[in-house]
């Protein structure tokens, strides 16, 4: 890290996430690094059920420790989750979401805004030092209204059908990229914290950063359009 003015963590869903923050947060303090930004998690508090979480709240009070100034980001639920083969009933049609977040609501955030707050602190880092900001996107929605954001855009009807937290989770069990139980313990409690109401909420932190709205959930479908498609031998039931 010599020569380094700003510097970005962000760790994979993984239990080497302390591990791997102590060893970037020694490594940034002894370079002379200006400022670290990282990404945390909404769901992200000591007393998180989630293995996860609660080793991104132990991750967030290491950088703390380690007196470099640092910028904490949690982001609520991925836009993205949209475009994981798991979130579908079936994944070929494209037509139910099948999640276990109840009626649990929250303001889907893409990726891609997420990457622009990162970019801009990182460039600018000094008046964002000691900050923690919740990413969230403009529109706070259970899945009900995501699933009718997506019709709308799609021009066919998508439906939710709301899974119990166990159900899902014996799902994500028979798929290979998505079946680790680190994984699943984590999924599992969030799903009830967004039932609980702990990824609720909206704010105006990525305008404020960068100058842009972040995409709503409409706008998100409209640039994936294609990821939506159904195959031509494929029948919608709607």
């Amino acid at each position: 890290m010599e020569g380094v003015g700003a510097a970005y963590f962000v760790y994979p869903l993984a239990p080497q996430l302390l591990e791997a923050t102590v060893a970037f947060a020694q490594a940034a303090k002894e370079a002379g690094v200006g400022a670290i930004v990282y990404t945390s998690q909404m769901t992200s508090r000591r007393d998180s059920k989630s293995h996860a979480a609660q080793s991104h709240w132990l991750a967030e009070q290491v950088f703390d420790w380690s007196g470099v100034p640092v910028t904490h980001l949690r982001p609520t639920l991925f836009a993205e989750w949209l475009l994981y083969p798991f979130s579908w009933k079936d994944y070929a049609r494209k037509d139910t979401l099948a999640l276990p977040f109840g009626r649990g609501k929250f303001a889907p955030i893409a990726s891609e805004d997420q990457g622009r707050v990162i970019a801009k602190i990182l460039a600018d880092p000094a008046p964002h030092a000691g900050h923690l900001y919740k990413l969230l996107g403009p529109v706070e929605l259970d899945v009900y209204g995501i699933a009718a954001a997506a019709s709308e855009v799609l021009g066919r009807t998508i439906t939710y059908t709301p899974l119990e937290v166990d159900e899902f989770l014996a799902i994500l069990a028979k798929i290979p990229d998505y079946s680790s139980p680190f994984f699943t313990q984590h999924i599992g409690a969030v799903a009830l914290d967004c039932q609980n109401g702990i990824t609720g909420g909206t704010n105006d932190d990525v305008e404020r950063i960068t100058g842009r709205p972040p995409m709503t959930i409409q706008e998100f479908v409209a640039k994936h359009k294609a990821a939506f498609e159904v195959p031509p031998n494929s029948k919608t039931i709607s």
